[in-house]
């Protein structure tokens, strides 16, 4: 095998950025009770779709700046010292409209697999697997998340659970014939 073709897994704990949302993510910690990373938003970054976490509840932590989210179809602000929750099973969408650096502590609880959802979605966007508006590939996230049976499901608002779930089915057989079982490897080292 040549040096290049080696097998990396994501390493959650070096920060990454979406160049389009302008969000930058650092694990701080992963554990079954709670996944904590440190989310950086730099003026005009935002979350590129409104999204439900199926099994968690998300926790931000406001150490700089002020977030602006949509929970539940209600605005809510946050300023520094603030923690706002998404209750799990609830939409929500965050944004930082302000012109300083939104920095905050977020946790997911419970933690379940969060890291490997993470890392797929960290690999598609260091892969440059994002369209326009920041948000990743999605039949091949959607592939990504069914082959880790993820229990830390994210998926888009406008969505309901069933079709979601039907998407990712669909999507598993398309990759698995196109051979997306490589980008799986490659992001989580997992077999």
């Amino acid at each position: 095998m040549a040096r290049n073709d080696i097998l990396m897994a994501i390493d959650l704990y070096k920060p990454f950025t979406n160049p389009i949302t302008k969000e930058t993510f650092r694990c701080i910690s992963s554990t079954p009770e709670a996944y904590t990373m440190e989310w950086k938003v730099d003026p005009g970054g935002y979350v590129p779709f409104e999204h439900v976490h199926v099994a968690q509840d998300e926790i931000f932590h406001v150490e700089k700046g002020e977030i602006r989210a949509m929970i539940n179809r209600k605005e809510v602000h946050g300023w520094t010292g603030d923690t706002v929750t998404a209750p799990r099973g609830v939409r929500h969408i965050a944004y930082n409209d302000k012109q300083v650096p939104l920095v905050c502590l977020v946790e997911y609880k419970p933690g379940l697999d969060h890291y490997t959802t993470m890392q797929c979605f960290a690999g598609l966007t260091l892969d440059g697997q994002i369209d326009r508006r920041g948000l990743v590939n999605i039949p091949k996230i959607m592939y990504l998340l069914k082959r880790g049976d993820i229990l830390s499901l994210p998926r888009p608002a406008f969505a309901p659970d069933f079709l979601f779930r039907l998407g990712m089915n669909f999507f598993f057989v398309f990759g698995s014939i196109l051979g997306w079982e490589s980008l799986y490897k490659k992001y989580t080292y997992k077999s």
